[in-house]
């Protein structure tokens, strides 16, 4: 078992008093203790602030790509090692660690390109607009980054991707970053951040790990600062509320519960039904169903719903549950002891509300090369729901695990409000082929949604699965999925700069700030 470190003020830190435990959950054996007690968090934002802003803000965009790139090729370079730590301690199996890895070098590596293409300047520019009769007064809208720190609280379920998809945008920014990984898988993110810090490529200050309990950590968020959250609606609104942040106006960015939902329209003879059987399969179960873009809700026409329950099932008679390092497992167990507890409480809830369990157990799994009174195994699990109008908690309860539940419309208004009733989600699909019913459905669920991806015919076989965060695309949702956006390509940065409209000489706009 190996002492966890929280990297700080350039220096590597253990804290004090008695640490926190985290555990093998295929096993529930201890693999690694933390603690960050005894750290006073002020001088580590200071330290962002004095030490990490400057030196970031005196860098180019493309100088700030270029350490991106540095660390999309560490990540890189040590995959192999990182996935055995996502296999150690969060029960990934080994494809849904490279998922997770290969998908924080992989934003590293975009946002590096985003910093090349953006070049020399330090500052992004709108274009002007005469603002009087006179055509030489303009005013042109400039970004330019915070003067403060960012501080990112990432939830369990990715404890690589986590990191570096909010830290490449704001490091791209200019703006230096404090994360905060989830303690029951920070294991990942301590042998990542080690690998980054080894690389040589960070300036000082830029990046801090906390590896455990942010103490007093947001009490030092001021103004200029900003808190990106990923994590539970509740611990959202918490951290919105705090004083400090409220009387300071402190941007904040949450990303929370999302009851995302996927929606039938094609004929089951088709490619695009395939589609939609590979990508509800795959959504209930990659990284154990623990991922904010899975799917809960699949709605299918009414005549179709029997036929669809059996052709999924059939998919997920494949999927292998136990032992996530073994080669023939699919799926290994969720992260800890609170989630297994949760998982089984929600099904529960989803059941009370009238929906029933159609596929698999949320008491008893089959595993291979695993004990189930050990680890924390479940099996992928649907549910039913014939009423769903009826059925409120499927609309408002997310099981974060391997759970979706099925349930028939026969109207394309009621599909758009069934859809809607979810209150907010990341990301909703639709597959189908009608070229009538598609627009409206998309626009109709569109303003409950960050993204919609649409599966037909001609992309069949080479669309992205709706779980898949691109880096060029916005992440985040309107109401239960926190009202926030991140990443979408050089949108993203924004969250980390201040907006200013500069009034003046057109010649001394375009010299100074085109």
């Amino acid at each position: 078992m190996i002492t966890l470190k929280s990297y700080l003020r350039g220096e590597w830190v253990v804290g004090q008093g008695e640490p926190v435990t985290l555990v093998n959950p295929t096993t529930g054996e201890p693999v690694a203790e933390t603690s960050t007690r005894g750290i006073d968090f002020g001088p580590v934002v200071a330290h962002a602030r004095d030490v990490g802003g400057p030196a970031l803000r005196a860098l180019s965009f493309a100088e700030r790509g270029k350490i991106l790139k540095a660390l999309s090729k560490a990540i890189h370079a040590s995959r192999d090692e990182l996935i055995e730590a996502s296999i150690l301690n969060a029960g990934t199996t080994r494809s849904d660690a490279k998922f997770d890895v290969d998908g924080a070098s992989g934003t590293l590596a975009y946002y590096a390109s985003l910093g090349k293409k953006l070049g020399d300047a330090r500052h992004l520019a709108e274009d002007s607009e005469q603002l009087t009769q006179g055509a030489r007064f303009h005013g042109r809208h400039i970004w330019v980054p915070l003067q403060g720190v960012a501080v990112h609280v990432n939830a369990f379920n990715f404890p690589a991707w986590g990191i570096a998809e909010k830290a490449a945008v704001a490091l791209l920014a200019g703006v230096p970053v404090i994360t905060k990984p989830a303690t029951s898988t920070a294991l990942l993110s301590f042998r990542m951040m080690e690998k980054l810090v080894e690389s040589g490529a960070l300036p000082p200050g830029a990046l801090q790990l906390v590896a455990g309990s942010a103490g007093n950590l947001l009490e030092h968020l001021g103004p200029q600062d900003a808190l990106a959250f990923t994590g539970s609606a509740d611990t959202g609104r918490k951290l919105r509320g705090l004083d400090n942040v409220l009387s300071s106006s402190t941007r904040v960015n949450v990303e929370a519960d999302s009851l995302n939902a996927a929606v039938l329209c094609a004929d089951p003879s088709d490619d695009t039904y395939q589609m939609f059987l590979r990508d509800v399969a795959k959504e209930v179960t990659q990284k154990t169903g623990q991922k904010c873009t899975a799917t809960r809700r699949v709605f299918v026409h009414a005549s179709l719903i029997d036929r669809v329950q059996a052709d999924l099932a059939e998919r997920l008679d494949q999927i292998t549950v136990g032992d996530p390092s073994l080669s023939e497992v699919r799926m290994g167990p969720l992260a800890n002891a609170q989630q297994l507890a949760d998982y089984r409480a929600g099904v529960a809830k989803l059941e009370a509300s009238g929906a029933r369990v159609v596929y698999g157990s949320a008491t008893e799994v089959s595993l291979v090369g695993a004990d189930a009174q050990k680890g924390y195994f479940v099996s992928p699990l649907v549910l039913r729901a014939d009423a769903p109008a009826e059925a409120a908690a499927v609309h408002a309860h997310e099981v974060f695990g391997p759970c979706t539940t099925l349930m028939p419309w026969d109207d394309a208004d009621e599909l758009v409000s069934l859809v809607a009733r979810g209150g907010g989600g990341l990301v909703a699909s639709v597959y189908g082929d009608d070229r009538d019913l598609l627009p409206k459905l998309v626009l109709g669920i569109a303003p409950y949604h960050g993204r919609v991806l649409l599966g037909t015919k001609k992309v069949a076989d080479q669309a992205i699965s709706p779980g898949l965060v691109l880096p060029s695309c916005v992440h985040g949702g309107p109401g239960r999925a926190g009202g926030g956006e991140e990443l979408g390509g050089e949108r993203g940065l924004r969250f980390y700069m201040q907006r200013c409209a500069v009034q003046g000489d057109r010649a001394l706009l375009d010299k100074f700030f085109g």
